[in-house]
């Protein structure tokens, strides 16, 4: 696929920004200016103050002595700097990768989006009315590079230059074209090297000599035979998929369609590659600017598109279209590489490397909460609190196996709780305890088990754990903490429970 680029450059960028925030100064003479070494010099000017003879970079008295009822407006530092940046992020609903081309540009890597619109003239017409109608005056060209687009759209009556047709739409444009700083400009204007053609086919040599090596740069960026990146305001997720909308969307039956045909071809992508989603973004960019969206999760990678769109439509009903919604887009913010699942006639159970497993957790997790579902592993470390973790990935390895040699409670309370004892001997299990109220008469009781703290975690008291079991039959893991002595202060903890 050939690289497409799109330049827009905003031909009075915070003059349309003023008249948008002052709609009186629509048919006024007006600049922008800066103070710069004790003098006010002009920054920017309307169309109307430079139709008279104001330009940039001119002294603000002598604009004023030809151009009697001039209004003066000061330029906010910074300000094209936050136009470009806030109408950029504005635009991805045009492509993924838009980037600012200071000082008053965009550059938008158009490559693969204009289909979506009918073609690149639908493409750019669009870009070019959407943001008339949000008040700024623009010249729009889509070419195979950036410097090409960059020099049709600011020198030339042109918008789209076909594929491969560089070096003819650039002969006829002016040095100033190339993206060259002033001095370069000035020395090929006073040599009479005033457009492109004068000096293109010159010698290399003669040109690097003379010019150095910045003209030969621009020369071969323009001309696609040095690769020249732009930098995205934000950056690019490798796994996305867009979906523009002729007419705004409203129902919840149109979100529906548009979002099984944009994972459709999300999925098919995936499969290809090898790949699962484990977390995905499906996002709504409204009329009025507004962005809704919905996240899913899945507890192993899934390319299966039938199954995730059963995930989103549960939250569909989060998403307001409100005016309309013109652009879906749906991002794998985090995918897996899949194993090809080896196909069996009958399996003796459903493990945790069942995909039905997987797909049932998915719809659980996805309606009740991420942490509604967890799994238990094994932890190295003998302190009980410690020695076990949890998970939600059902895919993870254990770091070690599971202690076989020492009796553990089914249930282990994360923090044990204070117990109440009468009347114990030293070195031997209560004779009762009483827990949340109620009494328990121990009949039974097996042998100390003495656990010491890890010193190199926190420091403490050891504790020396008991197996009891009172006159219902029900078993309990005590222990004590520390050593008993008759002067001394000591206390009993409840840990677990046994079934």
């Amino acid at each position: 696929m050939a690289r497409r680029y799109v330049s827009i450059w905003f031909q009075h960028l915070v003059g349309d920004y003023m008249v948008k925030r002052d709609p009186s100064l629509l048919e006024a003479a007006f600049v922008l200016t800066m103070q710069k070494h004790g003098r006010m010099i002009i920054t920017g000017a309307s169309a109307r103050a430079q139709r008279s003879g104001a330009v940039q970079g001119m002294v603000l008295a002598d604009a004023r002595a030809i151009i009697p009822h001039l209004r003066v407006l000061e330029n906010e530092p910074q300000l094209a700097d936050r136009l470009l940046d806030g109408i950029g992020k504005w635009c991805i609903r045009f492509t993924p990768c838009v980037a600012v081309d200071p000082p008053s540009g965009l550059m938008l890597d158009a490559s693969g989006c204009a289909h979506l619109w009918g073609g690149e003239q639908a493409y750019i017409d669009d870009i070019a009315n959407r943001l008339k109608k949000l008040g700024y005056s623009t010249r729009i060209a889509i070419a195979d590079t950036p410097g090409c687009a960059w020099a049709v759209a600011r020198f030339s009556q042109h918008s789209i230059i076909a594929e491969g047709d560089m070096l003819k739409a650039l002969l006829p444009l002016p040095a100033a074209a190339l993206r060259l700083d002033t001095i370069t400009t000035e020395r090929l204007l006073k040599l009479g090297l005033r457009h492109i053609k004068n000096f293109i086919s010159k010698p290399r040599r003669a040109l690097q000599r003379r010019f150095g090596d910045i003209l030969l740069q621009r020369i071969d960026q323009a001309m696609g035979m040095e690769y020249e990146s732009i930098i995205p305001l934000v950056p690019i997720i490798p796994y996305q998929e867009r979906l523009p909308c002729l007419d705004p969307i409203r129902t919840a039956t149109g979100i529906e369609i548009a979002l099984q045909r944009i994972l459709e071809a999300l999925c098919d992508r995936l499969q290809k590659e090898g790949k699962g989603i484990r977390k995905a973004i499906f996002k709504a960019i409204c009329v009025d600017h507004r962005v809704e969206s919905i996240e899913i999760g899945t507890n192993r990678g899934s390319h299966n598109g039938e199954h995730l769109f059963k995930l989103f439509a549960e939250k569909i009903q989060q998403i307001e279209p409100g005016l309309g919604i013109e652009l879906f887009i749906l991002e794998a913010s985090h995918v897996e590489e899949m194993q090809a699942q080896q196909e069996v006639l009958w399996t003796g159970g459903c493990g945790l490397g069942s995909v039905e497993l997987a797909e049932l957790l998915d719809r659980i997790t996805n309606k009740f909460g991420e942490n509604v579902i967890c799994r238990y592993l094994p932890a190295q470390h003998h302190w009980p609190e410690r020695s076990i973790t949890s998970t939600t990935y059902m895919q993870q390895q254990p770091s070690s196996a599971w202690p076989d040699d020492l009796m553990r409670p089914t249930h282990l309370l994360p923090e044990p709780e204070p117990i109440e004892v009468t009347a114990p001997i030293p070195d031997y299990p209560p004779m009762n305890f009483r827990y949340k109220g109620k009494l328990h008469n121990i009949k039974k009781a097996e042998t100390v088990e003495r656990i010491e703290r890890e010193w190199w975690i926190d420091g403490g008291e050891h504790r020396d754990y008991y197996y009891v079991e009172d006159d219902e039959g029900k078993r309990y893991w005590l222990f004590r903490s520390g050593h008993y002595t008759g002067d001394k202060t000591y206390s009993w903890f409840i840990h677990g429970f046994f079934p």
